[in-house]
């Protein structure tokens, strides 16, 4: 049996350890994974919300500056328009043809081929210039002429665009340049009628060949492994794309053709979708001056990195908060749980009577304290055992003593009733009556048996009291009752009124002159009963009503004989009630004084 319970104990210390543990775990842990996975989806919006915002303002820069450089192109060909010599030598070529002689013929070409070599050196990133006039193409001076085959060109589809356009710009998407043998490297290419000053005259076509080179310039600053750019036409076709090559110069978008519409239909937007084989961002602006959609994508996995290494962080404190409560279980069992264990064992051995119990500990912690404390209390109680044996013989004296002293009260009532009869055949009937009433009052001083009565049973007592002592005085002293409705049956301790009654009799009344009155009220206030005896008798000076209160907040040993009585009142009120229930007097010197019992109303 005794085995069982040293289990049954355990267990419930330990049952103690796991809720201290489950307690940390929802205290450290589980809010650690909670706010883990708040910072987690905030810090992701928070990301892409930033990224989002750059992406803007970085392709807008980008289509700005794509167009300032398609521009300085475009200013690069007007030359021919406002250049005398190349128009000179353009319309005599056009017009006179094979009329021209020899020499007229290679001067004019010089002309033309001079000014192409010119609008090489002006532009940046220029692959090759032709001008068509005629049925003839003219390169720069230097160029080699064995890297191109022009056969029929008046045909070709850049040709006739460029042709309808009258003078307009028309730009070519990445390509292969036209008449280039085994090209491998990939060109942009603008083109434009070059007209007679003056006149719609159309005297040939320039045609500008643009390395890619000129794109990855603009675009390299931005290009990083976390952002990828793709140039396409208004028709959708690729002019750029940054997973591009020399020997792959025209990667098609890969784009579903949903989101490739929307791209194709808007001026600019953003969305999220799978490209380019990853899950990205995609933005994209189109530029005023081409009319290209330059589209920016970024991998959503880049995007959120930091986010996921943030949780990575917050978890490992999450698992790090778990290894620590596991260790402080371990820590608690050894150092609180087991000394717990042992401590109560021996208290248990207290209770069961064995006082010769080591309760000693070098420990210098709480515990070492709680020792001590334990130790102190069980000398106190070997004390406490001692004493309360004395007093439980002296008790026993006390009652037998009481049981004798009973007798008195009892024969002095039957003698009293006695000469009250006399008196009565005597016809001494005042005498009679006050023999008669004194001969209640040692009654109900017998009927000891009750520790509360009704409010009225005491205020029986009280009036016979009273009516004695009218019998002494005559009409010098008066007595009144206010009493509060359904006041008389509430509870209050036996024999707690007669002793302040007497006091303001003997105290007050008796040592006045002038007519005396008496007043006895009640009153209930919210939980409590307010019972209050005043008189107009001689009172007392703030001295003496200063002591008295002092002495009612004094233990009961520390006080002599004078008001014994309301002391023992406010002792019995306090004793069976509590310490917010009991006596309180107020007095003037030559008014009299008035004396408050509260007391709970019940």
């Amino acid at each position: 049996m005794n085995t069982w319970r040293r289990l049954s104990q355990h267990y419930r210390m330990k049952h103690v350890n796991h809720q201290i543990f489950v307690l940390m775990i929802l205290i450290i842990t589980v809010p650690l994974l909670i706010i883990s996975v708040i910072i987690y989806f905030f810090s992701i919006q928070a990301v892409k919300n930033e990224y989002q915002s750059s992406s803007n303002l970085i392709l807008t820069n980008l289509s700005f500056n794509i167009d300032q450089y398609l521009q300085s192109i475009e200013k690069g060909t007007l030359n021919a328009q406002m250049d005398g010599q190349l128009q000179n030598a353009l319309e005599h070529w056009v017009a006179d043809g094979d009329e021209n002689s020899n020499d007229q013929r290679i001067q004019y070409g010089n002309t033309i081929e001079h000014f192409v070599s010119s609008i090489e050196m002006t532009i940046k990133n220029v692959d090759s210039v032709q001008i068509y006039a005629g049925s003839r193409v003219f390169y720069s001076a230097n160029f080699n002429r064995s890297d191109y085959d022009v056969e029929d060109f008046t045909h070709e589809d850049w040709y006739l665009q460029t042709q309808q356009s009258k003078g307009g710009i028309v730009l070519f998407g990445t390509h292969l340049p036209f008449h280039r043998v085994n090209a491998k490297d990939p060109v942009i290419s603008i083109a434009r009628v070059i007209n007679k000053v003056g006149s719609k005259q159309p005297l040939g076509v320039m045609l500008i060949d643009i390395r890619l080179d000129s794109l990855r310039e603009i675009l390299k600053l931005s290009e990083t492994s976390k952002r990828n750019f793709t140039i396409i036409d208004s028709h959708g076709a690729s002019i750029y794309n940054s997973e591009s090559t020399s020997a792959n110069a025209n990667v098609p978008i890969t784009l579903e053709n949903q989101k490739l519409q929307t791209v194709l239909s808007a001026e600019n937007g953003s969305f999220y979708a799978y490209f380019a084989g990853a899950n990205s961002f995609i933005n994209f602006v189109t530029s005023p001056y081409s009319g290209w959609k330059v589209i920016q994508s970024i991998d959503e996995k880049e995007m959120t990195k930091q986010a996921e290494i943030l949780i990575k962080i917050i978890l490992a404190l999450a698992f790090l908060s778990l290894g620590t409560a596991v260790l402080f279980m371990f820590i608690l069992s050894a150092r609180v749980t087991k000394p717990i264990i042992l401590l109560s064992r021996k208290v248990k051995m207290v209770g069961l009577g064995n006082f010769d119990v080591d309760l000693s500990s070098d420990r210098q912690d709480e515990f070492g304290v709680l020792y001590q404390g334990i130790r102190k209390m069980l000398e106190d109680l070997q004390n406490y055992i001692e004493r309360s044996s004395m007093a439980k013989a002296q008790q026993k004296v006390a009652q037998y003593g009481a049981l004798k002293s009973q007798i008195n009260p009892h024969f002095l009532a039957n003698v009293l009733e006695t000469i009250q009869m006399k008196a009565i055949i005597s016809g001494q009937r005042d005498v009679g009556e006050m023999v008669g009433i004194l001969g209640r009052l040692f009654r109900i001083h017998i009927q000891t048996g009750k520790e509360t009565v009704t409010l009225q049973e005491e205020l029986i007592h009280i009036r016979l009291y009273v009516k004695i002592q009218q019998l002494r005085f005559g009409d010098k002293i008066q007595y009144r009752e206010e009493l509060s409705v359904n006041s008389e049956t509430l509870q209050v301790l036996h024999f707690s009124l007669q002793p302040l009654i007497e006091n303001a009799f003997v105290h007050g009344l008796e040592r006045s002159s002038q007519s005396g009155l008496l007043e006895v009220s009640s009153d209930i206030s919210g939980d409590d009963l307010l019972i209050q005896i005043k008189d107009n008798g001689v009172g007392m000076d703030e001295i003496k009503l200063g002591q008295l209160r002092n002495r009612l907040a004094q233990p009961s040993d520390t006080l002599d004989e004078t008001h014994i009585g309301i002391k023992n009142v406010h002792d019995r009120i306090v004793f069976y009630f509590g310490d917010s229930y009991g006596v309180e007097v107020e007095s003037q010197l030559g008014e009299g004084t008035i004396v408050r019992i509260r007391i709970p109303a019940r």
